[in-house]
């Protein structure tokens, strides 16, 4: 039997985790942006966009479906390592034939030959991910093992990237050491597997009753990667590798952002999906509400204060060099609050009530609002037609999953404090705002705008008594008081 660490725990841990999407990139972006400059980095944007779609064609579904039935599985060792071995099966064989797209695609599109060394050193991420099997880990609730290893590697990338790129020609190192930070912990997960799981044949394998609802997984993946990187591809044919570069550096800074809203979801899932396994729907209904609350009162705050900080905030991260980047930065600031939400309906509502279907088909909806509006605008405004396509896309997948949950959740959100969170955002732009008429050096001006906003924002919560706010601000003063308790008792 696997023990299940407690979900506090796992929360903080991946809140490490999460703290770690933040720290590194603003530690090395900032560097590898006036290095490469807009063309180096538009570069690798373009070929991990595109080889995502092959690592995703490798993956067919299985990272989520994967943490699905592990986690429904972790009490028995065997069955365990029965589903793993199946999964592995349909993950290698799926791996050789996207290799064999992928190669197809390198020798036979020109715009790929011209970069051949950059893919094939990004498509190392395809043969990782699939024998990484990220998957077992997040079922089995290993937060702990993911966090310390992820931010090991992290480091190691770290100082790679500031020992070994050193001018805009090194775009393709660039392009490795991103691969070797996000998937070659996947050797590592496969070395320490055996702790789970037993790597002996066991027989009575079946393979089959595993593809119905991978596919339909995989079906979702494909509208998801479509329009999560349809952008940079279409940007990176109908446009120039420099709106590419754009382009990216908002991207970048909003999924640290989406990063940040979304790390509840990630450990929230698997719990979820033992309590309906094990029908405890009012133990799954409350971290339901919890999730939700969480995302709105972080997700609103961080959206406004980056759309009214975005020019500082590129200039800090990216140099003079990115001013185009300031407007598509903007457009797609709502989307945080769009993915955080719907990160919460499908992924851990949806997914462990099995209505994987509904999922599907809104993220289908947000693919091709996504496709048809980037062909129209791209076009003509560049990086800022790609960022108005994405943010239309997540609003429709954000109302088709709302529509289809309304009985289930309209509860769970007429429990948010919806006053609160916006006197709150108020407060905190009136407290922030002024700051950009002190004329203070890009860091200053964003390290007290963030103090005031944010500091604002929370004490306006906690008066208001809003309970996400006024829950951490208890935990947090527990701690303490055991802090100070256990240093005295020592003494």
């Amino acid at each position: 039997m696997t023990s299940s660490p407690s979900l506090k725990k796992n929360f903080f841990m991946n809140a490490v985790l999460t703290a770690s999407f933040v720290v590194f990139p603003l530690i090395t972006f900032p560097y590898v942006s006036r290095i490469l400059q807009p063309s180096g980095t538009g570069k690798v944007a373009f070929a991990t966009s595109l080889i995502s779609y092959f690592t995703m064609i490798a993956q067919l579904g299985i990272p989520t479906y994967g943490i699905r039935v592990c986690a429904a599985q972790r009490d028995d060792k065997v069955r365990l390592s029965r589903t793993v071995h199946e999964l592995l099966v349909i993950n290698l064989f799926m791996c050789v034939l996207s290799y064999a797209a992928f190669f197809l695609c390198l020798f036979l599109v020109p715009r790929l030959k011209e970069e051949r060394p950059l893919y094939l050193v990004v498509s190392l991420s395809v043969i990782m991910t699939s024998l990484g099997m990220e998957w077992l880990y997040k079922g089995l609730e290993q937060y702990s093992y993911i966090t310390v290893r992820s931010v090991a590697f992290k480091f190691i990338a770290l100082c790679a990237m500031f020992l070994l790129v050193r001018t805009k020609r090194d775009y393709v190192i660039y392009g490795g050491i991103t691969i070797f930070a996000t998937s070659a912990s996947g050797l590592l997960n496969l070395l320490r597997a055996h702790r789970f799981i037993t790597w002996k044949w066991l027989g009575s394998y079946n393979v089959r009753q595993h593809i119905k609802p991978v596919l339909v997984f995989f079906a979702m993946t494909v509208a998801s990667t479509i329009y999560t990187n349809l952008d940079a591809i279409m940007l990176g044919f109908l446009s120039t590798d420099t709106d590419v570069g754009y382009y990216n550096v908002a991207v970048q800074i909003k999924n640290v952002l989406v990063s940040l809203i979304t790390s509840l979801g990630v450990v929230v899932m698997p719990r979820a999906s033992f309590y309906v396994r094990h029908g405890e729907m009012e133990a799954f209904r409350r971290v339901s509400v919890k999730a939700l609350q969480f995302v709105m009162v972080s997700a609103v705050p961080l959206m406004v204060y980056f759309i009214l900080y975005a020019g500082e905030g590129i200039l800090f991260l990216s140099g003079p060099l990115y001013g185009g980047a300031v407007l598509p930065m903007r457009m797609i600031m709502p989307t945080i609050l769009f993915i955080g939400l719907t990160n919460i309906l499908g992924i851990q509502i949806l997914v462990p009530l099995e209505r994987e279907n509904t999922v599907l088909f809104s993220t289908i909806a947000g693919a091709v609002t996504d496709l048809v509006l980037n062909a129209a605008l791209i076009p003509s405004f560049k990086a800022s037609g790609a960022a108005a396509g994405t943010l239309a896309a997540e609003f429709i997948v954000l109302a088709w999953q709302y529509a289809a949950l309304r009985k289930e959740a309209s509860a769970a959100f007429r429990q948010i404090r919806y006053g609160a969170i916006a006197l709150g955002t108020v407060l905190g732009c009136a407290a922030g705002l002024p700051v950009k008429m002190l004329h203070l050096p890009v860091f200053w001006a964003l390290a007290l705008s963030a103090v005031l906003f944010f500091g604002v924002y929370g004490c306006v919560l906690l008066l208001l008594h809003e309970p996400v706010m006024s829950e951490l601000w208890s935990s947090l003063l527990e701690r303490g008081r055991r802090f100070i308790q256990k240093r005295w008792n020592k003494d």
